[in-house]
């Protein structure tokens, strides 16, 4: 026979129970704008039914329920959901990366606005051209020297302004690094107390939500891969356990970030050519950059930083650049020297007419004082083209006097002369080999014009950008269809929200008037009972 009170203890049950959940709804409400914040449920279940089982059990017609309980509080949470927003967000972060590294390049070599390279190239043939057609003008020498002047400028401005691009780039190598860094170690830290509280039965669901917000944010820097590990002793079925993360760098086993007991921090290694990244070190294993291919934020900024690559040799886009400015500026100063050096300049015409005066046999080649238009540092012959376009001058000799500008040829030497001019003009056009500047061994089909390889360096980078912003764009749009489904899933809606606000709190009053009605039952029981005659 039940208990005189059972009804009491079952609506007691009831009365709590619907208390709880009314509280798990007001923890919602609260955290209705916290972000990745996951919202919570009370997990009821009916509590075990009088009597048990058993040989000595009470003979009555059935088990008689005994009311309702807390069985669990969960958050709501699609684990699949997770790792697609994950996997989105690994490729958001690389192209994003790689839209604004290239963007940068672009904003440097300012082509689309008609300010770069290529109108300092237009400008200065077009400047030999109207000397050319009166050679003797003194204003059109001026302007030709400080077209050359502006050229070599803007060769030196664009090296300049690349490696302070380049510069910061490495900053924020470092600082996306520290970052990653951090967030590994919070996300060890959310491991121990997680594995020290599940076993205890309980369920941890807000270092759950600080945990997954580390791992998303994350994700969007490598490509990485997520299990978890229970932690034993009395966790209930729907502890996650302790999150492993690894690495997905397209190798069997992928290197391991953070685990139940230890995390490995990230290092990189400037020791490249030109302090390019050789290497990245996890927890002191050493992964070449030629062989890291896990996509995400920390990617892209070392594609476009400086790495080195397969061959030993530094790549990235950055780099690139800096080498094709270099190639272009020694290639087209080697080749518009030599003209120049053949041609003669109204100073020599002068000196060797000057020389006729008393050695009517003198030669004019005697005269040619072989002057360069364009320089190394201290008024040298390019030497070494590493590092040109940072060193490109106009000769002293130019710089001092615009009569050193060659304008005759040896041929024809008088001072109107303009055939040594239309041959400098000639040097634009000419078809030469700027992609190996020392090697000039290239089929005549891979040679351009200064103005065509510029041209295609500025092509081929202008449509690496186009891919990057359409698939960041693509990216971003996919992230935000997970993101939103996601959301639909485990974020706060305050208006089921209110909906069970109103279901608890009619059964939490359902169970109040149960009490009150059983308490009204045990009164007439004790107090109206066995009064007869008094």
């Amino acid at each position: 026979m039940t208990s005189t009170f059972h009804g009491l203890e079952t609506a007691r049950r009831g009365l709590t129970t619907q208390q709880a959940a009314l509280y798990v709804v007001g923890q919602n409400v609260a955290n209705a704008n916290t972000l990745g914040y996951s919202h919570q449920r009370v997990n009821m279940a009916a509590e075990t039914a009088y009597p048990n089982p058993g040989m000595n059990r009470e003979q009555i017609p059935g088990q008689m329920g005994t009311g309702v309980k807390a069985g669990s509080i969960q958050r709501v949470r699609e684990s699949f959901l997770d790792v697609q927003y994950r996997s989105e967000s690994t490729k958001l972060g690389y192209w994003t990366g790689r839209a604004e590294g290239l963007s940068k390049i672009e904003d440097v070599m300012d082509e689309l606005k008609g300010t770069g390279l290529s109108d300092s190239i237009d400008s200065f043939w077009q400047s030999i051209q109207d000397l050319a057609t009166n050679s003797v003008n003194s204003g059109g020498k001026a302007v030709v020297r400080e077209r050359g002047i502006a050229l070599a400028d803007t060769f030196t401005y664009l090296n300049s302004s690349l490696n302070m691009v380049r510069s910061d780039l490495k900053n924020e190598l470092n600082v996306t690094v520290e970052k990653a860094n951090s967030m590994l170690g919070s996300i060890d830290q959310l491991n121990k107390q997680i594995a020290a509280i599940e076993p205890h039965g309980y369920l941890p669901n807000d270092l759950y939500d600080s945990r997954d917000l580390l791992i998303d944010e994350l994700s969007s820097m490598m490509n990485i891969k997520v299990d978890y590990v229970k932690n034993g002793g009395n966790s209930q079925a729907q502890a996650m356990g302790s999150a492993v993360i690894k690495l997905n760098n397209g190798t069997a086993e992928p290197l391991t970030l953070v685990d139940s007991t230890t995390v490995n921090p990230i290092a990189l290694m400037f020791n490249g050519e030109d302090g390019a990244v050789d290497t990245i070190s996890i927890g002191g294993n050493a992964v070449p950059t030629a062989t890291f291919i896990s996509e995400g934020m920390l990617l892209s900024l070392l594609q476009t930083y400086g790495y080195t690559n397969t061959e030993g040799k530094l790549a990235g886009d950055l780099p690139d650049m800096i080498k094709e400015l270099d190639h272009m500026a020694y290639t087209f100063a080697t080749e518009f020297n030599k003209v120049h050096k053949d041609g003669l300049s109204a100073k020599e015409l002068a000196a060797w007419k000057t020389a006729l005066e008393s050695d009517p046999a003198a030669k004019i080649e005697d005269f040619n004082e072989d002057i360069l238009f364009f320089t190394d540092e201290y008024n040298a012959d390019p030497q070494n083209v590493k590092g040109f376009a940072s060193r490109i001058r106009i000769s002293d000799e130019i710089k001092e006097s615009y009569d050193y500008i060659a304008n005759a040829s040896v041929a024809t030497p008088n001072d109107g002369d303009a055939s040594n001019l239309l041959k400098l003009a000639d040097v634009f056009y000419e078809k030469l080999n700027y992609k190996d500047a020392l090697a000039d061994s290239s089929p005549a089909a891979e040679k351009e014009s200064l103005g065509a390889y510029l041209q295609s360096i500025i092509g081929t980078l202008a449509v690496k950008t186009e891919q990057a912003d359409r698939l960041s764009v693509n990216s971003a749009t996919l992230l935000q269809n997970v993101s939103d489904r996601r959301s639909s899933v485990s974020a706060v809606s305050l208006d089921e929200e209110m909906t069970n606000m109103v279901q608890f709190q009619q059964a939490y009053n359902a169970s109040a008037r149960m009490i009150t009605m059983i308490d009204e039952c045990l009164d007439k029981i004790i107090n109206g009972l066995g009064v007869g005659g008094r």
